[in-house]
């Protein structure tokens, strides 16, 4: 999944996928809450999946440990 993720913010951000770890913060990547919002939506379609946050996430390790909770 982190691969698939970073891949997915590379195309949106047009940066290295490499750059992008477990670690790396969603300030680092400049991104808001409405960015936060539309890769999710983007990330439900493609998975098929429900990916509705209760608590904030702030590293990419995060939010693909959720995600694969939800796949599970």
């Amino acid at each position: 999944m982190l691969e698939r993720l970073s891949a997915y913010l590379s195309k949106e951000l047009d940066i290295p996928a490499e750059s992008i770890t477990r670690d790396t913060t969603f300030e680092s990547l400049h991104l808001d809450s409405l960015d936060t919002v539309e890769m999710l939506m983007d990330l439900e379609e493609e998975l098929g999946v429900d990916l509705e946050m209760e608590e904030k996430m702030s590293t990419i390790g995060e939010l693909v440990d959720f995600i694969e909770s939800k796949l599970d």
